[in-house]
């Protein structure tokens, strides 16, 4: 396999073919330019605007530089994922979530539509989840407990 290196130059005076030639001669190939120039006043751009929703789970770390696992929304993310494993309707999760006191990132009690949408998230995070040692505790229970009767058992049509 071909290892490469990288470098930047710094541009403090005029460029030209000579400094191009240079570094081709040296063995280096160009991938990129970069350019650069002030604004005049009329075009001052706006102030950028975080408009990215932050996934389920997560939070900005202290530093503002990263993002981090939320404990919390973790524990309900974690909780779902059990309860979908072992067959609950996304009625038997609202409830179980809400009765545990578990609320939405806004607040508000959980819903059905809410949690499906947490699916895309459950699929992203679920091979973190399904590699834990959290996960293995929560399996070795799934035998004991059952799915609530409050729904008729599925019943498989075959022509």
């Amino acid at each position: 396999m071909a290892h490469f290196e990288r470098m930047r130059d710094v541009v403090s005076g005029p460029f030209g073919p000579e400094v191009i030639r240079q570094r081709t001669a040296a063995g280096w190939q160009m991938v990129a330019i970069e350019w650069r120039r002030e604004l005049p006043d009329s075009e001052i751009p706006p102030e950028p605007v975080f408009d990215e929703e932050i996934p389920y789970g997560l939070r900005i770390s202290d530093d503002c530089a990263r993002l981090e696992v939320d404990p919390v929304e973790h524990r309900v993310l974690m909780e779902m994922m059990e309860m979908l494993a072992q067959d609950f309707s996304y009625s038997a999760i609202v409830s179980s979530l809400n009765e545990k006191g578990r609320r939405m990132r806004d607040g508000r009690p959980w819903n059905r539509v809410a949690v499906f949408k947490m699916i895309p998230r459950l699929i992203e995070v679920g091979p973190q989840f399904f590699a834990s040692s959290e996960w293995e505790q929560r399996r070795a229970r799934f035998g004991q407990v059952k799915p609530p009767a409050s729904y008729p058992p599925r019943r498989m049509a075959f022509s």
